[in-house]
């Protein structure tokens, strides 16, 4: 059997308020990236992904958003 791979909990503040974000180690680090080669926080980016995430959960809308970038190759 597989091990799932534990979700990794970050703090960030959006619109004002505090709340938390729980996603895998890969995403994480995918959304790290994506943040840097824009030259941007990571927290700037996750705001910029709330802000179109429309009726989406921001965890998906955050998953989804890694994954498109990967497979643009960056």
């Amino acid at each position: 059997m597989r091990a799932v791979p534990r979700l990794r909990k970050r703090s960030i503040s959006l619109s004002g308020h505090a709340t938390s974000l729980a996603l895998e180690p890969e995403f994480w680090e995918t959304l790290t990236a994506m943040a840097a080669g824009r030259k941007i926080s990571l927290a700037s980016l996750i705001v910029e992904i709330d802000s179109g995430r429309a009726d989406r959960p921001l965890a998906s809308a955050c998953r989804v958003a890694a994954l498109a970038w990967a497979k643009t190759g960056r």
